[in-house]
């Protein structure tokens, strides 16, 4: 019998960073405004004769227990999740749609996924999405010695566009009520063709906002601004104000830390830009990965063709409201 399950990674469209704990709390009303996007994350998990193997593409990784699993790069996610959860030896194949380092939570779609698949082969009671979010953080955090976010897990569990508020006591999460056939007909999403390290680049600005400094709260404060205009334009149908506002976030977030805006990105979004576009910004923490953007929909396949040009890869992205699926065969 083998485990399979599928969860979607995500475009962060403002507040990003600010699910990484306490950061939202200093902030009031701060919160994450995120979409699922139909690239997926699948995991598929049967029971192995003996020894442990984690493939993904042509990579392939064997161990005989879960601490030498553990300890290959390869294999960490598995062997972390395998640990928390007792799994006997099993063969792992994992699969995304995202590139690698994409900005697009691939690898946390991944680890919920992972969770999902370990309940149901160990026929343990499914856990509550907060539950899966907060286990899987944990697990990342443990993984990467790094503080982690939430953001990525909600949309990978949930579907559809989502508010995630950072709130005393825990997050809030509400999905908005948006036409999201009718976004994706405006969204596109490129890959720049340059990979990122999403958990280094936030620990820089973490560092520089717990030491308080003022360039970087304010910018956060604009940033948080941003995220919450944005509820209301994504929920009243006003995607020209939405690209205007995601663009608006890109400019207080392209300062928080040097090596977040490259020349490569800013040609990108230029190039958006100048051929209609209404407004845009990198996925993720930036320095590399993907670039979300909003436009006419007539103008789509032109701006498509424009940052190809540039050497840039569309990727068939769209909205997705279907949440995490399972299943045993």
């Amino acid at each position: 019998m083998t485990t399979t399950a599928r969860a979607w990674c995500r475009v962060d469209l403002a507040g990003g960073t600010l699910d990484i704990w306490p950061l939202g709390l200093f902030h009031p009303g701060a919160r994450t405004v995120n979409v699922a996007i139909d690239l997926a994350a699948t995991v598929r998990l049967s029971r192995s004769g003996g020894g442990y193997a984690v493939k993904q593409g042509s990579s392939v990784v064997r161990a005989s227990s879960v601490e030498e699993l553990s300890s290959h790069p390869e294999g960490a996610l598995v062997g972390v999740v395998a640990g928390a959860f007792g799994l006997p030896p099993v063969e792992v194949e994992l699969a995304s749609d995202s590139p690698r380092g994409g900005g697009l939570g691939g690898s946390s779609a991944l680890a919920v996924a992972l969770i999902a698949a370990a309940e149901e082969e160990m026929d343990l009671p499914r856990t509550e999405p907060h539950q899966k979010v907060r286990l899987a953080r944990d697990l990342e955090a443990r993984l990467m010695s790094l503080p982690t976010g939430i953001q990525d897990h909600y949309p990978a569990l949930l579907g559809g566009a989502l508010e995630i508020r950072q709130e005393p006591g825990g997050e809030r999460v509400r999905r908005l009520d948006v036409d999201l056939e009718r976004l994706g007909d405006s969204l596109v999403v490129v890959y720049s063709g340059a990979s990122h390290f999403s958990a280094g680049n936030n620990w820089q600005v973490v560092r520089r906002r717990l030491d308080g400094e003022a360039e970087v709260t304010e910018l956060f404060r604009g940033i948080a601004d941003s995220a919450a205009e944005l509820v209301p334009a994504l929920e009243s149908g006003d995607l020209p104000r939405a690209g205007k506002l995601m663009s608006r976030e890109w400019s207080f977030r392209r300062r928080l830390a040097e090596g977040i805006s490259t020349p490569l990105l800013e040609s990108l979004i230029e190039r958006a830009l100048a051929l209609g576009a209404w407004g845009g910004k990198a996925c993720g923490a930036g320095g590399g990965g993907c670039l979300a953007f909003l436009c006419p929909p007539e103008r789509k396949s032109g701006i498509a063709q424009g940052l190809e040009e540039l050497r840039g890869q569309v990727l068939p992205a769209r909205p997705t409201g279907e949440p995490l699926s399972i299943g045993r065969a």
